[in-house]
């Protein structure tokens, strides 16, 4: 993948997922804007590791991908800094606050949607370039 196409894609992550918590908080933070990049960027080279993989198990992976990372920059910014971007305590099925089963849950359907929607660009753009 060339850096370009990367940086386009890790800006669409960081857009696209800040879009989507002022949508639904009303507010984001720059590190989930930073998180939804790298998110998008390590979905996209996970999608092309795995092209011929089943969506629903792309998607499972997906939700794995984003889970780990969603554990990782909440250990950093709301554990280890005490930024309190978010707290899942409340939530069933929690681990430390950070992440919980439904959201896990939901990223599941969130990659499905993506992977849906980049296969679909994938074939209109393989048609046009003919």
């Amino acid at each position: 993948m060339s850096a370009d196409k990367a940086l386009r894609i890790f800006s669409i992550g960081f857009f696209g997922y800040g879009l989507i918590e002022i949508m639904f908080r009303g507010y984001t933070h720059w590190s989930m804007l930073l998180t939804g990049g790298a998110c998008m960027l390590t979905l996209s080279y996970f999608d092309l590791a795995y092209k011929n993989a089943p969506l629903l198990l792309k998607a499972i992976g997906g939700s794995v991908i984003i889970t780990i990372f969603e554990f990782s920059v909440g250990t950093i910014v709301n554990l280890l800094f005490h930024m309190n971007v978010w707290d899942y305590s409340l939530l069933p099925f929690n681990l430390l606050g950070q992440i919980c089963l439904p959201f896990s849950i939901l990223w599941f359907f969130i990659c499905l949607i993506l992977l849906v929607i980049s296969k679909l660009l994938y074939h209109i753009n393989r048609y046009q370039q003919l």
